[in-house]
């Protein structure tokens, strides 16, 4: 299936799940910036809220793409996933924090995960996943959570520990799974994650270029392969998956290298590939990329994704500042 954003019509992608990129359509303040996006999400209204690395490090938008408002102004050392729940809790992770927040949607703090500033033991070196010693409890550098059906935590701690942490859903630390390598159940940067409606664990283990699945107790199922370093998953409500690749351009830590730049790929349940677009070819063209790092699809099926241009794209000279970092594409 190719990558190549070449439908004569304007839209990206393949087959039933093809899209109209929107571009221009999130109305920043003029003077604002985003320094770059690190995720999006929608809360049940249609809202969305970029998490950035910004002064302003949530800023908030209604569904047609206006202003609403932003929060979060200096809570944050280095903010990089976020996830929404169905009753619209706001979990904000804090990757050089060691820490994980829940907020509501207004921005008042309820919980946090983890104690700010200090971390497990992993003996990691300089965000090196390659320097990592041993596996560690809760946190080192930790990159994304998702909410399970049964409203359990799945944590991936990646950047400076290699393990899926699981909390209850009132935040108790249960278990973990993971230790470095490239073998089943072992991990090479745990990036983003995501849980299915069976409860099966979907982990991006970004640096083997691959996702597995597990049982939520840490039981390894299988592993998905045709995907290009693999940042963040989303699973809807009719189980498909959803993934954002970085792709082998940019990004650290790189071990190898190929012609596959940052793209997106849409996934039945069972690992079917229904669509893909994207591919690093034009990153400042709608609907490819330069350093995909989440994607969020909302109610009425819309994607969207933000890509750290800043800190993964600009140094390896693939695009300047200014490339877009957050897109949106309607469904078609």
């Amino acid at each position: 299936m190719t990558t190549e954003n070449d439908n004569n019509d304007g839209t990206v992608g393949q087959g039933d799940y093809r899209y109209e990129p929107l571009p221009g359509w999130d109305q920043l303040p003029e003077g604002w910036n985003y320094g770059e996006v690190v995720g999006a999400a929608t809360d049940s209204a249609g809202n969305l809220y970029a998490f950035n690395r910004s002064e302003h490090p949530v800023i908030v938008y209604s569904s047609d793409g206006s202003f609403v408002g932003s929060w979060g102004e200096g809570q944050f050392e280095r903010p990089h996933g976020i996830w929404i729940t169905d009753d619209d809790r706001i979990w904000l992770t804090d990757d050089h924090g060691h820490v994980i927040h829940r907020y509501t949607t207004d921005g008042r703090r309820e919980q946090t995960l983890g104690i700010a500033g200090e971390c497990s033991d992993t003996g990691v070196e300089d965000m090196n996943y390659l320097t990592l010693r041993q596996p560690a409890g809760p946190f080192n550098l930790p990159t994304n959570l998702a909410v399970g059906p049964d409203g359990r935590l799945f944590i991936t701690d990646g950047y400076g520990n290699c393990r899926v942490h699981r909390f209850s859903a009132d935040g108790e630390y249960e278990i973990s799974w993971g230790t470095p390598g490239d073998g089943d159940g072992e991990f090479h940067l745990p990036h983003g994650i995501d849980v299915a409606s069976d409860g099966t664990v979907f982990a991006c283990d970004r640096e083997n270029s691959r996702i597995q699945l597990f049982d939520a107790d840490g039981g390894f199922i299988e592993a998905w392969t045709d995907v290009a370093r693999p940042c963040e998953v989303f699973i809807d409500g009719d189980d498909v998956v959803y993934v954002a690749e970085l792709g082998w351009h940019a990004g650290l830590n790189d071990q190898r290298f190929d012609d596959t730049g940052g793209r997106v790929s849409i996934f039945s349940r069972s690992g079917e590939l229904l669509s893909r677009f994207g591919g690093g070819a034009n990153p400042y063209e709608p609907g490819d990329f330069a350093a995909p790092h989440d994607i969020w699809v909302d109610g009425n099926g819309d994607i969207y994704t933000s890509e750290v241009i800043a800190s993964a794209a600009v140094p390896k000279g693939l695009v300047e500042a200014d490339c877009p970092t957050l897109q949106k594409f309607r469904r078609v």
